[in-house]
């Protein structure tokens, strides 16, 4: 996956070397401490949507500047991450009895996003559906196959999906169990 997908700290890095910044500077324009502007830079945090805000107004360009559009991976229109490929991340502080693990990262060219529960039972029908958002669905119980175009791919507890809504599209549940997904939109 990090082939094709950049980070946001590394992105902020990027900007802020460009333009020849220093992190104490970015740091005091958006109001938050060097040491977390480093710690993101270095991708052992992610910044909450207000602080990303702040930082990117301090880094001097647009929003649309800082994020990237979709990219087209081996010529597809979705990006699959696979359970397999997901990474336990290592954080700074000690902690018992905590393990987050990356699941999936991409810059968009939006900042609004909305985050649903999704359940797909048995034998659900519906016909594909577009919306004004890029999409990302991780899947938490159950197989569900995704049909973006006429294009199919079958998805399992853990994999994840990421695509443009606006291609025609429909989750097809062929199994005897509920599919549920987390699903994050964002718009465009």
């Amino acid at each position: 996956m990090e082939d094709y997908l950049i980070g946001i700290g590394k992105r902020i890095k990027e900007i802020r070397k460009g333009g020849g910044a220093t992190i104490s500077e970015i740091a005091q324009k958006a109001e938050v401490t060097g040491g977390l502007i480093s710690r993101i830079e270095n991708g052992r945090t992610i910044p909450s949507l207000p602080v990303l805000l702040k930082i990117i107004t301090s880094l001097d360009v647009e929003v649309t500047e800082f994020f990237g559009g979709m990219p087209q991976v081996n010529g597809a229109n979705f990006i699959v991450s696979r359970k397999e490929e997901n990474a336990v991340i290592e954080k700074e502080d000690e902690a018992i009895g905590f393990e987050y693990t990356y699941i999936f990262g991409k810059q968009l060219s939006s900042l609004g996003f909305e985050t649903v529960l999704l359940e797909v039972k048995p034998n659900s029908k519906r016909d594909k559906v577009r919306t004004d958002a890029f999409e990302f669905k991780y899947i938490l119980s159950g197989e569900c196959s995704y049909i973006i175009n006429e294009e199919e791919v079958c998805l399992r507890e853990g994999d994840s999906i990421f695509f443009d809504g606006r291609l025609p599209h429909v989750p097809v549940n062929r199994g005897t169990v509920s599919s549920k997904m987390l699903v994050i939109y964002f718009f465009i």
